[in-house]
């Protein structure tokens, strides 16, 4: 009997530190992926495949969020920035003829500046994976349900206030968009659907009556 049991202590070791080396794997192939995808949007010279290397970026760290048990940061991610907001500025960058030769002018004069942004950003990410605190929760500690659950109903009790405020200025924003753009030119032609559907048949069609002439008349202005 003590045999079995450390038979299976043994295993479930084993089975443990399998399961850790996978999700290492995975972690180590989803933060690679992300950093060469990154690293390939600013450096790849069409601009379609830039914002195709984008979207690879935002699929590896969508995977790299559900590593994390966040999966509706993942789903929004995919959702929201794929599925909208990379394929409208992949048809804006398909539909605009971009002259990318005279954008990467001076394209090398700011790296100084970019290395010392990203100097800045890796010592923020050491001190706070360095601080440890985060390291203290575990499995154990997630909301039953799943975090998509816990953060509906935190924003939906606690939270509802700013929620409708941000979305009155998300509302705001989108009816100020579409006024500024919609200004009244006269090199466009628009058509009024309210026009086209009140329009009579007076309105389109004319009947003329004009007299009836006798043959021998037709055939004097003939010549026949």
């Amino acid at each position: 009997m003590r045999g079995d049991g450390r038979d299976r202590r043994v295993i479930g070791e084993r089975s443990v530190i399998g399961e850790m080396d996978t999700q290492s794997i995975l972690f180590l192939v989803f933060a690679g992926c992300t950093l060469l995808a990154g690293l390939r949007v600013i450096t790849a010279r069409n601009p379609v495949h830039a914002v195709l290397f984008l979207v690879l970026a935002f699929f590896s760290s969508a995977c790299l969020w559900m590593q994390l048990h966040a999966e509706f940061l993942a789903i929004v991610l995919i959702l929201v920035y794929v599925g909208a907001v990379m394929v409208l500025f992949l048809f804006v960058v398909m539909m605009l003829d971009i002259n990318i030769d005279r954008t990467r002018i001076g394209f090398w004069s700011h790296l100084p500046a970019a290395l010392l942004v990203a100097i800045a950003i890796a010592l923020q990410l050491w001190l706070v994976l360095s601080h440890g605190s985060w390291q203290s929760l575990s499995a154990g500690q997630m909301p039953r349900g799943g975090n998509t659950a816990a953060l509906g109903r935190l924003a939906f009790t606690d939270y509802l206030l700013p929620l409708q405020i941000a979305g009155c200025v998300l509302l705001v924003a989108i009816v100020a968009a579409i006024a500024l753009t919609l200004r009244q030119r006269k090199d466009v032609r628009r058509q009024s659907p309210a026009e086209q559907v009140a329009v009579r048949r007076s309105d389109r069609l004319t009947i003329v009556q004009m007299p009836a002439e006798s043959g021998q008349a037709t055939a004097d202005r003939t010549g026949g």
